[in-house]
């Protein structure tokens, strides 16, 4: 089957050719955070059925972005190249956009949430201007997905497993992560309720929830964005 392109001499629309296709870049989403089996894939993204997401894989692996790791395995998989992963910025830019979409929409009837998808939800909330003075850890464990956040001094890696010495741990489900990345559930009646379990002091609280946007105002201590803007006015 021919594929549909633009056909237009942008490099938008040469882009869009490649990855603007449904279900493309949920494909590309899954491999972010590593090689895939292609039956984990299929699980994860319910509803694109088996025939298509072989037809974009294997586009998808002609164009560059995917390659197939030991082929003609039972176990084989696919995985991102180094051409692929250079989406991730865009990918994360677009998942930032979303969020002011998802937030205003009800969840259809029958719609997947999983913890999976939770490292790279956080990855797209952090502020890294708001990690100037910080220099901890957090580790998050959403259902079965464990990975943390390691900030340093204006720095900050999102990893996936567990953290050495985490500065403050936090353990939910991954209904209860997504209402809270939306807005949807106020992060303190979630650690009232036991919605959410949080191991470490109050104030690390404060600050991993100021690194990721979910707390209006800044910890006290913290250097922010707009105040050190304010002083270099003045400098």
């Amino acid at each position: 089957m021919a594929r549909r392109t633009y056909d237009q001499q942008c490099a938008l629309a040469y882009a869009l050719d490649v990855i603007g296709e449904r279900w493309t870049l949920l494909i590309i989403r899954e491999l972010l955070s590593g090689p895939q089996r292609y039956s984990a894939m299929l699980d994860a993204l319910p509803g694109i059925g088996s025939n298509l997401l072989a037809e974009r894989l294997a586009f998808l692996v002609d164009r560059g972005l995917v390659v197939q790791s030991e082929p003609g395995r039972r176990t084989s998989g696919y995985e991102l190249t180094e051409l692929g992963g250079s989406l991730r910025p865009a990918v994360l830019d677009l998942a930032r956009f979303g969020l002011t979409y998802a937030a205003r929409e009800r969840p259809a009837p029958g719609s997947v949430v999983t913890g999976a998808w939770a490292k790279l939800a956080i990855e797209a909330m952090v502020d890294e201007r708001r990690a100037a003075d910080l220099a901890e850890t957090y580790q998050f464990e959403v259902d079965d997905e464990v990975f943390h956040v390691a900030v340093d001094f204006g720095r900050v890696r999102t990893l996936a497993g567990p953290a050495t010495d985490p500065t403050l741990t936090v353990r939910t489900d991954a209904t209860s992560f997504f209402k809270l990345g939306l807005r949807q559930l106020d992060p303190v009646e979630a650690l009232v309720t036991g919605a959410v379990q949080a191991t470490g002091s109050g104030p690390a609280v404060m600050r991993c929830l100021w690194l990721i946007g979910l707390a209006k105002d800044p910890p006290a201590g913290l250097a922010t964005p707009e105040r050190e803007s304010r002083a270099g006015t003045h400098s």
